[in-house]
């Protein structure tokens, strides 16, 4: 809760960037601090996509950092998907000229990115599918293994609602779910009696 409270109010001290300059520095900033490629539709959407950059700040920016080397555009991964890669000329950027962008606003897009980031790896390992039935749905939960399945489970919820809120609930933090599952069955113990009174 608390942490949700932040971020409206970062949000609301944060207004989208529209000047390209400053998401120029922004841009780099970000890819000098992930040190990897990002996929070029993974660095719009956390960009744009969280209302940190405006639309057309952020296409001039990327039009001006691609012409002027200071980010260039690879494919990296093995497919045919393009990703934007930070140059030496960028890392001068992103280290020189990070103080001419407020903290929030360098704050808000690297916890943008750490956030999306650890939700496409959380949607790699974990797949979550809701089964209708009759009455409710079954929230089916498996969490994947590069050869088998660390867990594959079925959840009851009454109704849809109740499942994907259940599912979303789970997708929070996968591996600690998974973590309370093996915590319950490994400090389970049998039902004890009472027979005090024998």
């Amino acid at each position: 809760m608390r942490e949700e409270n932040l971020m409206k109010m970062a949000k609301l001290a944060t207004p989208p960037i529209t000047n390209p300059h400053t998401a120029n520095i922004l841009i780099c900033y970000l890819l000098y601090r992930i040190d990897e490629p990002v996929r070029v539709s993974h660095l719009y959407d956390i960009a744009v996509g969280n209302d940190i950059i405006n639309y057309f700040a952020y296409q001039d920016s990327i039009d001006y950092l691609t012409r002027h080397e200071s980010v260039c555009v690879e494919k990296p991964f093995g497919t045919d998907e393009e990703a934007y890669v930070l140059t030496q000329q960028g890392v001068r950027t992103a280290k020189e000229l990070r103080n001419y962008v407020g903290k929030a606003y360098r704050d808000k897009l690297v916890s943008a990115a750490l956030h999306y980031f650890a939700r496409i790896k959380r949607e790699n390992e974990v797949k979550i599918d809701y089964i209708s039935l009759k009455k409710g749905y079954y929230v089916h939960v498996r969490c994947l293994d590069l050869a088998d399945d660390l867990l594959d489970l079925k959840l009851y919820a009454p109704d849809y609602t109740q499942a994907t809120y259940l599912g979303k609930q789970i997708m929070l933090n996968p591996a600690g779910f998974y973590g309370k599952i093996l915590d319950a069955a490994f400090s389970n113990e049998e039902e004890k009696f009472d027979l005090s009174d024998n």
